[in-house]
Parts: C-alpha cells; structure tokens; sequence
C-alpha cells in the first residue's frame, strides 16, 4: 500500500511517500525557522500561509523522487492534531480533498503518535512493548506502548515541558530561534557544575514533570550577574545537564516501574547529543536497550505521518467522506487501538 503523508502543525511543511513493501520512497521538508526567527517563536497566521505556498510543490517533488503518480496512492494521511488550528487545516484541507479526488481514505494523524512510531524507521527498529519518552515543542510524556494505539500515559509534564524549557531560557540568553540546537551549540563550550540549577521533580514519587522552576532559575542567574561569553556557555552547559538528568532518571523509573527493557525516545529534544549519550549509558548499565529515530526524523515531518498512517491502515482504518476536522488539542491515549 503507498501512503502519502503530509504535516503542517507547526513551523515544518513535511511530505513523505511510504509503500508498506519498499518502506520510505522519498520524503521533503521545508522549515519556516528563518521566517519566524526575527519573532523569537512561531507566528501562527505567517506558518499557516507558508504552509499554503509549500504543501503542492512538495507533493510534486516527493511524488517525482519516489516515481509514483498521485492515482497510484491507496490513502493521503494528514496529520490532525495536536497543532496550531490554522496550520493543520492546511495539511487536513488539501490531504482530505487529495483523497476525495481520487476516491480514496484519508487519515488523520495524531502528531505524537507519528513521533512516537517514527523510531520504528530506523534500522534495528524496536519491538513492542517498549516505553517511549516524548520530548516534542509543547509535549514531555512518558507513555507504554504495546502496539499500535496501545498507548498508557505514565507521565507528563505539568507546566513546562523540556522543549519550553529550552526555548524559554535560549531567549533569556540571548541565542536565537528554536532555543534547544542553539543550547546545546552553546553547551559545547561551557563547563556544567560551574552553576547549580535545580532538577525539578526529581525525587518525586511519580513519573511527572515540571520544567518552569528550571527556566525561572537561569532567569535569576542571568539578572544576577552582567554574563560574559564562557558564563553563558557555563549556564547552558548545567542547564542541558539539568533537563537530561531529569528525563533521564524519569525514564528509567518509567522502565523499572514497567519492567520492560527497550526505551524509545522521540521528538526534537530526541536529537540532543548530550540526552542521547546520557540515556544510553544509564540504559545498559541497566541491561535495557534505547532506540532513537534518525536523526532527520526527529523533529517534524511527514515520514513519521505517512509511516503512522500505513500502520493504521494496514490494520484496517478506513476514514473516508467528503468532510474533515483538525484538532488542536488532542490526548494521545483517548485513541483507539488497531
């Protein structure tokens, strides 16, 4: 079967081909990152009309790499939430019409779903049952997942999530837009421990998160003192060490707390070198194994909707008509098993 997958809920144009024999054909991104930078964060009515001028021309190119026609397509999967509203009607409008038009199912992808099965891209892909990690924008979830919308929340996060955090304490810095690749740029340079920052809900006895307290701290280390460059470097350095430690305990809490072995970590701050050699050290010192998705399938983009809707309708997911609907908030765990 071959799935086009389109996402348009934020500031990334994604499309992606995936054929359930082939695996991925041919996939295309376009990040609005230089046209949001000058606002330090994502302007809604600008991403919703990039994406407008993006979404055809991608379709075009993804199409001519994987050597496919539009009437060869057995569904368009679009993803439908969670999102900025304006952003994912433009995926939902232009997926669900694809699919109208050529008489064929469109399906609408949750985004974290899409996150959280993107790992199964990567070659060795894990085996269900595992515990995911989500760290994604606005999303810190710990989940266990048995199959495909077999998902049980173990944790989340109550205020700020790491992505937030990042974000938050990359503007107090000084850096630029998105905060968590200009962090950990920084990061390079600096000294952790030289700073002490908090680790917020560290030793709680659930598997919950908070990362506001975090952001709040280097607000005050920051008006405390007139920061030279290797102070700032110093900062970002504990404040990276700060949110790895945090999901890090969390996450093997999550694994004992599950016993199972395989933990897989998803979403942009899924790209963090200093997360990723932490976990994995933490992890087989414990016997357990950690699966990342490449790093291209991190952040936002269409594989991980197209993949996402392959497997669902593989498993039998017809969603057809004339309508279409988007969701901008959305609990990844009220979805229905396949």
């Amino acid at each position: 079967m071959l799935v086009l997958g389109i996402e348009t809920s934020c500031d990334e144009t994604g499309i992606a081909l995936y054929d359930t024999t082939s695996g991925l054909l041919a996939h295309a991104l376009h990040s609005q990152v230089a046209l949001h930078a000058d606002y330090g964060g994502v302007v809604p009515e600008l991403a919703s009309r990039d994406h407008i001028r993006r979404v055809l021309p991608l379709t075009r190119q993804v199409l001519a790499q994987g050597n496919a026609k539009l009437a060869e397509l057995d569904a368009v999967a679009y993803t439908a939430g969670p999102g900025l509203a304006g952003a994912l009607l433009v995926g939902a409008g232009i997926g669900a019409s694809l699919a109208h038009a050529l008489g064929k199912p469109a399906i609408g992808v949750h985004h974290l779903e899409g996150h959280l099965l993107s790992p199964l891209l990567a070659d060795p892909a894990p085996q269900f049952p595992f515990v995911a990690l989500l760290v994604s924008g606005g999303h810190t979830q710990l989940m266990r997942v048995g199959g495909v919308g077999d998902y049980t929340l173990l944790g989340e996060t109550v205020d700020d999530a790491a992505g937030e955090a990042f974000d938050k304490s990359a503007k107090l810095l000084g850096l630029g837009y998105p905060g968590g690749p200009a962090i950990a740029a920084l990061a390079e340079q600096g000294r952790p421990g030289r700073y002490t920052l908090p680790r917020p809900m560290l030793r709680s006895d659930n598997l919950d998160f908070s990362f506001s307290g975090l952001k709040t701290a280097v607000l005050t280390a920051v008006r405390n003192q007139v920061l030279d460059e290797q102070d700032r470097a110093d900062l970002a350095a504990e404040l990276q060490a700060a949110i790895a430690d945090v999901l890090v305990s969390k996450s093997l809490a999550a694994l004992e707390q599950t016993a199972l072995e395989r933990l897989v970590v998803a979403g942009g701050v899924g790209a963090n070198r200093h997360l990723r050699e932490q976990l994995t050290a933490a992890a087989t010192r414990r016997g357990c194994t950690v699966y990342y998705p490449p790093l291209e399938f991190c952040t936002d983009n269409g594989a991980m909707i197209a993949f996402a809707g392959a497997l669902r309708l593989q498993q039998g997911l017809r969603e057809t008509g004339s309508g279409f609907t988007v969701r901008p908030r959305w609990d990844l765990a009220s979805l229905p098993a396949v």
